[in-house]
Formats: structure tokens, C-alpha cells, sequence
């Protein structure tokens, strides 16, 4: 049985830095064999040392779904899409070992708008940050970007990190260079396959997504008027509409993300792993359901 706090082929440790780093890193290096991979280790790095609260000016994540067994999932997921990619016949335009690195590096810091600065005094929890993560993900990542190197992407690396949220629809995310584009709609694909190929997923989604979601003010909106709307009133609740979530994200990922998901395809040699475990997880609920 697969094990839940490894990927999808039960080989990498996605709770540990390190283990998604090694595999990453030996992609960009089976890509680029003359290209240094000492940004994207850099990155790593500096993204444990932000998440386990080494970091001066930052408190360790305290989002219980939103952890970084899911960034370290979504970046692994990242960069076997981008290998995929890159190994496509059909695609006419290569990346290059910056793209690669840019898309990397924003996948890493894709949720990091989750973290609390050590000055807040507004806010006690991560997830009260929810509806603007992705917006202070991306001011961080224009900070961010020029310490490792990489100034000149830091525009580009602030807008395709609004592929992950839905602040902004995909399809109105304009981006002057093609490939950068792409790249954007890979993040977005791989951060919807990650946590819904998840073994652990649906529990995830009870024991721990709920409770964000009523720090994060979705579970319960205000109206205009202020009648309150009960969206989930519980984590079973969240789980029963799980189904209709699948079908809502099949749509994201091929009519705004456009298919990218197809490059797992590539990667792993004619199988696309992620929506096969997907399909399970969507089997299991819909099962589960039918008998209550």
C-alpha cells in the first residue's frame, strides 16, 4: 500500500525537503547537463528554513493542509510536468534552464502568503490569509526573486503564481511571453494534481481543509445585505460536495489550464499516475456517499 507521506510512485519522501530536492535537481540536471542547479537548491533551502520557522521575520506554517508536505508535493509534481514538457515532440518551444528554475522556485513559494509574519498582531492563524494568499505570495516572490539571482523573472514569477488561486480567472492572466504562459498553466495544473492525487486527500479535506475554511472565513459569507450563507457546515459536509469539486476541477484543468496535465503522460513514459489516483480518490467518495 502506498505510503502517505510519499508521492505517487511510493519512492519520495514528500515531507522532506531534501528527498524532493535530490529528485527535482536531477531533472534539471537530465535536462540541462551543463546548467548549475545551485539556485534551485538555494531555493529549497530557504523554503524549509521559512516553513519551520527558522526564518527571523516569519512564524513556521501553521496551516494544517496548506503544509509544506503539499508545496513539496506540488513542486515534485511541478517539475515532472515541466520534464514532461520539455520531452513533448509536440511542443515546438523548449524551455530554458531559467524558465525551468522560475517555475520551480514559484512552485515552492506558491502557498507562502499562508505564513504570518512574526509582526502581525492582527492575525493569530495562517489560514486567516486565505482569500489573499495568492496575492501576497506573489508580493513576496517580486522580493524574493532578485536574492537568488533571478530580478529580471521576478515580474513574470509574481504573475504566474495567480495560475494556483482564483482571484483571477486563468484565461485573463496575460503573459508576454508564450512559454512563461505555459509554465503558469502548468503550476496551475500541477497544484490541483498534487493534493487531489494525494493518498491521504479526502481525510485532508475533513480533518483539515474544513477548519481553514472556517478561519479562512469560506466556510460561512457574509451577503451584502449580511445574511450569512452556510457554504460547509461540516468536515462531512466538505466531503459530500467533493464530487461536484472534481468535476469543477476536470473543467479548470482542461478549459483554462488546457490540458497540461497531459505532460505527466510524457514523464512517466505513457501513464499519467496523478489522475489515476485522482480517479480512485473520486471512486472512493463517491462510494462512500451512496452508502450513508
Amino acid at each position: 500500500m502506498r505510503r502517505s507521506d510519499f508521492d505517487i510512485t511510493d519512492k519520495i519522501r514528500t515531507t522532506d525537503a531534501i528527498d524532493v530536492c535530490d529528485e527535482v535537481v536531477r531533472l534539471f540536471r537530465r535536462l540541462f547537463p551543463k546548467c548549475s542547479a545551485r539556485t534551485l537548491e538555494r531555493a529549497f533551502d530557504d523554503l524549509s528554513k521559512y516553513y519551520h520557522g527558522k526564518h527571523p521575520d516569519y512564524h513556521p506554517c501553521d496551516t494544517e493542509y496548506h503544509d509544506i508536505q503539499h508545496v513539496l508535493d506540488v513542486t515534485l509534481a511541478m517539475a515532472r510536468l515541466l520534464d514532461g514538457y520539455q520531452r513533448d515532440l509536440q511542443e515546438a518551444k523548449p524551455l530554458t534552464p531559467e524558465l525551468f528554475t522560475v517555475g520551480m522556485v514559484t512552485a515552492l513559494f506558491h502557498d507562502f502568503g499562508y505564513l504570518r509574519k512574526r509582526s502581525d498582531r492582527k492575525h493569530k492563524f495562517g489560514a486567516e490569509y486565505t482569500l489573499t494568499h495568492v496575492s501576497r505570495g506573489s508580493k513576496f516572490l517580486l522580493e524574493y526573486m532578485p536574492t537568488i539571482g533571478l530580478k529580471k523573472f521576478a515580474h513574470d514569477a509574481s504573475v504566474i503564481i495567480h495560475f494556483t488561486g482564483y482571484e483571477r480567472d486563468p484565461l485573463t492572466i496575460r503573459m508576454d511571453n508564450p512559454v512563461m504562459r505555459r509554465v503558469g498553466e502548468i503550476l496551475g495544473t500541477a497544484d490541483i494534481i498534487a493534493q487531489m492525487a494525494d493518498r491521504c486527500y479526502l481525510e485532508k479535506c475533513h480533518d483539515r481543509l474544513y477548519p481553514e475554511f472556517v478561519l479562512g472565513g469560506l466556510a460561512r459569507r457574509k451577503q451584502p445585505d449580511g445574511k450569512i450563507i452556510v457554504v460547509y457546515k461540516s468536515g462531512m459536509d466538505l466531503l459530500s460536495k467533493t464530487p461536484a469539486f472534481y468535476v469543477n476541477a476536470m473543467k479548470r484543468l482542461n478549459e483554462k489550464l488546457h490540458q497540461a496535465y497531459r505532460y505527466a503522460e510524457v514523464h512517466f513514459d505513457g501513464n499519467n499516475l496523478y489522475l489515476e489516483e485522482m480517479k480512485k480518490n473520486e471512486v472512493h467518495i463517491i462510494a462512500a456517499a451512496k452508502s450513508t
